[in-house]
Formats: structure tokens, C-alpha cells, sequence
């Protein structure tokens, strides 16, 4: 069995590496004293692999660039001379490739490099320094910073009882941010704006009003109707931006329920051994109503799961009608404006479940 962050295969021995390109974890073998993919193909491993061991994913031979995808995207890494940052640098790298890796699977675009039509996405990952202001987790023209202390688990936890939150990860804030960029990139002056103001309301609101009302008073009343987090009720960007990050948790979750063969039973038939196959209709995303009738029992199902070993729930959250259609509307946003060109060989984005037939 491989996992997303293996570097070699713990029966074999062998090299491993995530090949962005086709999205898969290959193995490599030396043939004639180069790496070489087991698919035939060329690579080399990314420079921050071979000097800081933080990253498992390759690059072809014939790339000039000495880091993989996900690591030329870091404008700022931690201060690896302060002890433990490497281990920290780890840790968010970890979420990173996670979420960049479903972000290539949907076919979002992702710039590297800075031109006069599109804001190159980046990451920022600082430390709180004597005598200044501390860093603040959030995006900014592109650019997402994420502040390394929440690499701590105690920190990150000592931060979510403060909020008053049910769910606190790396790899929600970095799905969180992306939210906000591609909130520029997909709908500030497209067409999809009249019904992002029609579903999420008007993001001209003042956002540091906004803020300041939400830390002093509280989220508005009545939010769990209408969005999917308490801080979601703070500001239409906000909303968008859990609302995206909730899509990521969906769409990645059940990819991975599919890829360990998992399937549900619903008791009225657990003795009928009839089933439905959902996934994705002609190479598209999951039709979005097979997509929620295929979340909700799965979530249900791993809630009650951790509840049995005495664990917080999995996924703390319901999904209201509101919240529903603003699910659906980013699907709709991203099957319109996702451009990611997929060559021969690479696959279509999967999403799909073994479920009970009701």
C-alpha cells in the first residue's frame, strides 16, 4: 500500500514520487545510472527533497527549474536555523500538496509566474518575531500566508477553544485561502458575480467593519441556516471562502473513500447485496446530487466511527439547503472555468463511491 506522502515503497525498497504532471505516485529504478520513471519516462527529484527532505514530488529530466511544482509556488519558507522549523515546514508542506493536489485534479488554473493578466499563486510561511505585529493567516493578491506556529497541534488547538471552533487544520486554512484566490481569479468581474451576490450577498460590505463586529458581537444570528461555519456569516468573501474549502474536503474525502474500495450499506438493506456505482458522468465531476447523496452517509458513517473510539466528530458540520446551493454553484463555477489541459494519459478528475441503492 502507498500513501500520498510516501518517498519509497516500504515492501520493496524502492524510490517513490508524485509526478504533478499525471497525478499519480510512481516508483523509479536506475537503469543506466539515471532515475528513471517506472513508466519510462525520465525525472529528478525536487531540490528541496534531496537538501531538506519537506517534498516527494519529481520533476522531468528536461525541466530547468531544480524545485517540483508545489515547492516553486513558496515566496517565503521558515527560518530553518530556528530549531524545530523543519519539522514544522513539514508539516505545512504536507497540507499544501494535499490541497494543491486536488486543486490540479479539478483542472483549476495554477500560475507559477507573475504576467500582466494573472496573479501567480504563492505561499508565505512565517514565524511571529520579537517586537512585531504577529503574523496573520490569510490571502493577499495571490499570495497565502500561513502562519508556522499553526504547525504546533497544542497552538493550533489553544487557537480553535479561544474561537469557539469545531474544526482547526492545516489543511483547512489552505483550502480556506485558496477560496479567496480563486474567489479573484473565477468571480470578481466575471459573469458568475450576479449569482454569487444573489447567494452569498455583496462583497463591497465593509470587511473590517465586518470584522470587528463579528469578533466583538459574535456571528449573525440565525448563521447555521444560511452558511456552513459560524465565521462564514462574517463577510460574503468569507462565506465563499469556507464554503470552497468545504468542496475541497468533499470532493478529496470521497476520492479517498473510493480509493480504499470503501462502500455503504443502508440498514433497511444491509442484507441486500444490490448496489449502484456512483462517479462522474463522461469524464466531468460527479453529478452534484449524487455527489451530497454520497457525502451524507459517508459522513454520518465515519462521524458515528470516531464517536465509537471516543474522538470529536469527523466532519462537525450539516449542510443546510443554503448551504447546498452554494455547494452546487461552485461546482458550476469550476466544471465552467476550469482550463488545466490534460494530456494522453492523464486522468479525468474522480470522484466516486461504492453506495447502498435506496
Amino acid at each position: 500500500m502507498v500513501f500520498f506522502e510516501n518517498e519509497k515503497c516500504l515492501k520493496c525498497g524502492e524510490s517513490l514520487g508524485f509526478d504533478p504532471e499525471t497525478l499519480e505516485i510512481v516508483a523509479s529504478r536506475q537503469m543506466g545510472g539515471a532515475p528513471r520513471l517506472s513508466t519510462g519516462g525520465a525525472h529528478r527529484n525536487c531540490a528541496n527533497r534531496e537538501e531538506h527532505q519537506v517534498c516527494n514530488w519529481i520533476l522531468s529530466e528536461g525541466d530547468q527549474n531544480s524545485l517540483c511544482l508545489a515547492c516553486r509556488l513558496n515566496e517565503v519558507i521558515p527560518d530553518l536555523t530556528i530549531n524545530g522549523n523543519r519539522e514544522r515546514w513539514y508539516k505545512l508542506e504536507q497540507a499544501k500538496r494535499r490541497c494543491l493536489y486536488t486543486l490540479l485534479q479539478l483542472g483549476l488554473p495554477i500560475e507559477t509566474r507573475k504576467d500582466e493578466a494573472r496573479v501567480p499563486l504563492r505561499f508565505r510561511f512565517l514565524g511571529d518575531t520579537p517586537n512585531t505585529p504577529p503574523v496573520l493567516t490569510g490571502h493577499d493578491h495571490g499570495a497565502i500566508t500561513v502562519n508556522i506556529s499553526e504547525a504546533d497541534e497544542d497552538e493550533r488547538e489553544r487557537r480553535r477553544l479561544k474561537l469557539h471552533e469545531p474544526y482547526r487544520t492545516l489543511i483547512g486554512h489552505f483550502r480556506h485561502e485558496s477560496g479567496h484566490y480563486y474567489w479573484d481569479r473565477l468571480i470578481a468581474n466575471s459573469p458568475h458575480l450576479t449569482t454569487f451576490h444573489d447567494l452569498f450577498g455583496d462583497e463591497s460590505a465593509d470587511y473590517k467593519e465586518a470584522l470587528q463586529k463579528y469578533y466583538e458581537q459574535g456571528p449573525a444570528e440565525g448563521w447555521q441556516n444560511r452558511t456552513v461555519t459560524a465565521y462564514a456569516s462574517l463577510h460574503p468573501w468569507e462565506d465563499w471562502a469556507e464554503t470552497w474549502a468545504h468542496y475541497l474536503h468533499i470532493v478529496d474525502t470521497l476520492e479517498t473513500a473510493a480509493s480504499f474500495g470503501l462502500r455503504l450499506e443502508s440498514g433497511e438493506r444491509k442484507n441486500d447485496r444490490s448496489r449502484s456505482r456512483t462517479n462522474h458522468d463522461g469524464g466531468g465531476l460527479m453529478n452534484f446530487e449524487k455527489l451530497l447523496a454520497t457525502w451524507m452517509p459517508l459522513t454520518c458513517a465515519l462521524n458515528s466511527i470516531n464517536r465509537s473510539m471516543g474522538l470529536p466528530d469527523l466532519y462537525p458540520f450539516a449542510i443546510t439547503d443554503a448551504v447546498r446551493e452554494k455547494l452546487s454553484f461552485i461546482q458550476t463555477v469550476i466544471e465552467t472555468e476550469a482550463t488545466r489541459p490534460r494530456a494522453a494519459g492523464i486522468k479525468s478528475p474522480r470522484t466516486e463511491l461504492m453506495a447502498a441503492t435506496n
